[in-house]
């Protein structure tokens, strides 16, 4: 969400589809939710307690079923962002880090119009399932972008609890969106070097990342 802010309609969206399919499968309405608070994700959950078979064919098409959303209804071209990506430093590789999966991804790049300015996705799949909250994950997207020292990276994200984990393995953090999700009220991070309202905001506080 950090790279279109939506108001939370795309995230709601998925939301509710990973709450359906566990309907289908007879859990309670709502636990869903309570597998990613406990778990860091839905699919651990259901892995972990048995409702989805521990085998790639069987995750591959819950994460199918549960990210089939009609992206180009809600999400579209926003060719101001791709102008301030493209001013950024080229000598800087970028990198979309998602705890969804890499054709979700892609769709919504590809609705917003920078799907060509990403070196890479780094996706849930490639973490082994593990949230942005796990610190593996961030060590995971570390090896892709072939970085040893954790200060070069930086990380932009609308979540305090990824920020933390970022900041705890030495990535500099940049809290993008101050409304949160689920309350609804003005958040911050005191593990965030920078907070912006929109993405778009980033040259203004990074500027060692840009073209003079």
């Amino acid at each position: 969400d950090c790279l279109y802010f939506d108001g939370w309609k795309t995230a709601k969206q998925l939301t509710k589809k990973i709450n359906e399919w566990c309907m289908k499968q007879g859990l309670e309405d709502g636990y869903s939710y309570e597998l990613y608070k406990t778990y860091g994700t839905a699919i651990k959950g259901l892995l972990a307690e048995g409702h989805v078979e521990n085998n790639e064919e069987s995750i591959d098409a819950f994460l199918q079923d549960v990210h089939d959303l009609p992206i180009h209804e809600l999400l579209g071209p926003d060719p101001k962002l791709r102008e301030i990506i493209l001013s950024m430093d080229p000598s800087i590789p970028r990198y979309v880090f998602t705890a969804s999966v890499r054709d979700h991804a892609m769709r919504c790049l590809t609705a917003l119009g920078i799907a060509d300015l990403f070196v890479d996705i780094i996706d849930c799949k490639k973490c082994d399932l593990e949230t942005k909250h796990s610190h593996h994950s961030f060590r995971v997207a570390m090896a892709v972008a072939n970085v040893s020292d954790p200060e070069r990276c930086v990380f932009l994200d609308d979540s305090v609890k990824n920020i933390s984990a970022a900041r705890q393995i030495g990535w500099r953090s940049v809290l993008v969106g101050t409304i949160g999700r689920d309350c609804g009220s003005k958040i911050s991070s005191e593990h965030a070097e920078l907070e912006i309202d929109r993405i778009h905001g980033m040259a203004d506080v990074l500027p060692e990342l840009f073209l003079n």
